[in-house]
């Protein structure tokens, strides 16, 4: 891709001008797991599929380049990511983590390499104080959600990283939310970013995969050692599925914005509804932030309803948005993260941080606006019937 062109037209452009025999505007599908070694010594560039397959590697390099970053890995999964990042630690580190952290990572944190010895401390990563006061001579990362999931706090990635890189720390940023079309980490000084692929990048609740984006030679050979190593790798035909979601990315990312802005303003005006979680805001307390390192906002927010009675009838009476776990689609989805993304975080942890039983994640879709706001309006009047009583308005 030349470095010059928009984003919008990188990512149209995947995959469109790297099949030099035929010429095929869509890079092919290789299936092979083997490739032929042209003579003893020799190689194609292509040895096994697990070290690199030529589908994969068209989407490695478009990831790298769309995150300004010196080479991409791509993932069976968004956890398969995180774990070959996590693999560069060792028994007696210590990371510090986000407060507000995606369920599955921290199930992974604290079930799984804390069994090999490796801990985390959980808090506010905007907070330069707190950072210190966790930091310990063991510490060799900063792992950062911004905005987080499902609270939507935002981090100031310049900062963190330049405090990082005072104490010979690694930053890793999870920029799945806000993908490379409206924020880049690498370019804002941190080391290393990871994607759940599955979300906005695919877009269409129909591939499972995740990836990894390293700055540097040596951080990226590392992670070439660990990727092969470990396996985790992505498919031929999911990184094809892959690269033909990510062509529409522009257009969707825009259009989840606009929708999300919308519905989270109306939102704030409902009486059934306490308080909205979307950095669009102004009032949010990363506004300011968020507009200095990002060039949009995420199709995700959550919202507290007055009653926890409500969520129930809520999710029960949605018609054309759909109960559902993941995010980032193109279908509007809605969560219940106490019960369902962030079940493995303990529940005083939870509520400490404001994941109670009023909190429900909105994951808005490309529907047209004025649908989703008169389904959402006629599920919270239908769950305020049920527990308060009253008529159902139509």
């Amino acid at each position: 891709m030349d470095k010059k062109w928009h984003i919008e037209s990188k990512l149209a452009q995947i995959g469109s001008v790297e099949e030099p025999v035929t010429g095929a505007v869509n890079y092919p599908i290789y299936q092979a797991t083997a490739f032929r070694h042209p003579r003893l010594g020799q190689s194609t560039g292509f040895d096994y599929a697990r070290t690199k397959s030529p589908t994969r590697a068209v989407l490695e390099q478009a990831a790298a380049e769309l995150e300004c970053g010196d080479a991409g890995f791509a993932c069976s999964s968004g956890m398969a990511a995180l774990q070959t990042v996590f693999m560069m630690f060792a028994q007696g580190d210590h990371l510090i983590v986000s407060l507000d952290l995606y369920g599955g990572t921290y199930r992974l944190l604290e079930r799984i390499l804390a069994k090999f010895g490796v801990t985390a401390s959980y808090v506010d990563t905007n907070d330069l104080d707190k950072l210190e006061s966790v930091r310990q001579p063991n510490t060799k990362a900063l792992f950062i959600e911004t905005p987080t999931n499902p609270l939507m706090m935002v981090t100031d990635i310049g900062k963190v990283s330049s405090w990082a890189k005072q104490h010979q720390l690694l930053t890793i940023v999870d920029n799945t939310l806000l993908t490379p079309y409206f924020q880049r980490p690498l370019e804002l000084g941190a080391d290393i970013v990871v994607h759940s692929a599955t979300k906005y990048l695919g877009g269409h609740n129909d591939v499972l995969a995740g990836i990894i984006v390293t700055k540097g030679e040596k951080l990226s050979a590392e992670m070439f050692f660990l990727h092969n190593s470990l396996g985790a790798v992505l498919s031929p035909s999911d990184s094809y599925q892959l690269m033909r979601g990510m062509k529409t990315l522009a257009l969707r990312m825009d259009r989840h914005q606009s929708n999300a802005l919308a519905i989270a303003k109306y939102l704030q005006n409902h009486p059934q509804v306490a308080e909205v979680f979307y950095p669009a805001l102004p009032d949010h307390p990363g506004y300011e932030i968020q507009n200095q390192q990002s060039s949009g906002n995420t199709g995700i927010f959550s919202f507290k309803v007055t009653d926890a009675r409500y969520v129930e009838p809520v999710l029960r009476h949605l018609k054309l948005i759909t109960f559902a776990e993941s995010l980032g689609g193109v279908e509007s989805l809605m969560t219940y993260p106490a019960v369902q993304t962030h079940a493995d975080i303990p529940l005083e942890i939870r509520e400490a941080v404001g994941v109670d039983d009023r909190l429900l994640r909105f994951s808005v879709g490309i529907e047209h606006v004025n649908d989703l706001i008169e389904d959402l309006g006629q599920a919270l009047e239908a769950a305020s019937v049920e527990v308060e009583g009253g008529e159902i308005h139509e």
